[in-house]
């Protein structure tokens, strides 16, 4: 089997056992010079030997050089290191906040993980905030562990937000559409009515626009986005745009 068809494939639909050759030594030709990059094996593959095995059913998408992941309707969200959510506090003990993130098990984040922190001037924090923040710690034989700072310790954007807004739960596959650089969706949306938009890896969004009707209609519109074609949602948009709603 050429050792390509990977990145022929990509765009398909495939399903829990479908499988595709890596190639030789776990690589891929994917520049036009021949050169082989090793190649990455994103959510929903899994690399046995010299193949990927597909372990969840959806489309096969491909990032260059070498990523391979497949977007699906998933909603349960898996921890990964390196990723930003939008988390609840839900408990606060000690030194400790207790955040969910929807996963299968609350994560952890210290009060010094916030910038400008210190044992005198801690965060005002409390049980009910919403959180964007970062998983630091990720992996199924720990507690998922959040930080609201980025390496050179500055917020960058995280901590607390989201007076006023609504938090919504949609898919992940539509979650990676909004955060896609210069994504249609987000356009769209802003096009519509002047909104804020914070978008969680784990499946939450929130979004506040001028007035309570406007997030509303928002809020419904995004989820209303998950099962939608392009051309459909262009469709709606065009109507709202024309105020039939």
């Amino acid at each position: 089997e050429d050792s390509s068809v990977s990145t022929e494939r990509v765009g398909e639909i495939l399903l829990p056992g479908d499988e595709f050759c890596c190639g030789p030594k776990d690589t891929l030709p994917l520049t036009d010079s021949g050169k082989s990059e090793r190649l990455v094996a994103g959510p929903g593959l899994r690399r046995s030997g010299d193949r990927l095995l597909v372990s969840r059913s959806g489309v096969l998408r491909h990032k260059e050089p070498n990523k391979f992941w497949i977007e699906s309707q998933q909603r349960r969200y898996v921890p990964a290191k390196g990723e930003t959510v939008i988390g609840i506090v839900t408990v606060k003990s000690g030194d400790v906040f207790k955040v969910d993130i929807g996963g299968s098990e609350v994560a952890s984040l210290s009060y010094l993980a916030f910038e400008g922190a210190t044992k005198r001037n801690r965060p005002n924090i409390q049980v009910g905030d919403l959180l964007l923040a970062q998983l630091v710690v990720a992996n199924k034989d720990m507690e998922p562990e959040l930080v609201c700072i980025d390496g050179s310790g500055r917020a960058n954007g995280m901590g607390v937000f989201g007076t006023g807004g609504l938090l919504i739960k949609v898919s992940l596959g539509l979650v990676r559409r909004l955060l896609a650089p210069r994504s249609d969706l987000r356009a769209d949306l802003e096009q519509l009515f002047p909104c804020e938009l914070a978008v969680g890896m784990n499946g939450r969004v929130w979004v506040r626009a001028g007035a309570v009707q406007q997030t509303l209609v928002l809020a419904n519109l995004l989820q209303s986005c998950d099962a939608m074609t392009a051309p459909q949602r262009q469709q709606l948009f065009r109507r709202l745009q024309q105020g039939a709603f």
